[in-house]
């Protein structure tokens, strides 16, 4: 009998090893998601930096000045572009006759 309740303590022990490695397992995955997430913020942010960087040493001196005017001009113009074919345009075909 003896040989009997060792095996079922074998059992129990295996048993409870493997649900301890499922839980290490599901633990190491949650682990590895929070790096992942961590390390896409990070290289995020640090690509905002090279970018405000690259734009502020973009728009210094006369060439950055001369630059800024030229995007503010493309920026307007678009801007307008994008109002006046947004509204179809029917501000200026007016179909009115005038006699």
């Amino acid at each position: 009998m003896s040989s009997v309740s060792s095996a079922i303590g074998n059992l129990v022990q295996s048993l409870a090893a493997i649900g301890a490695s499922l839980l290490n397992s599901v633990f190491a995955v949650i682990q590895a998601i929070f790096a992942l997430v961590q390390d896409l913020v990070a290289s995020v942010l640090q690509l905002a930096q090279a970018f405000i960087s690259f734009a502020a040493g973009l728009f210094q001196g006369v060439v950055g000045f001369v630059a800024a005017n030229f995007f503010a001009v493309i920026l307007v113009g678009g801007l307008y572009y994008w109002y006046t074919h947004r509204q179809g345009g029917t501000a200026s075909q007016s179909h009115k006759r005038i006699t």
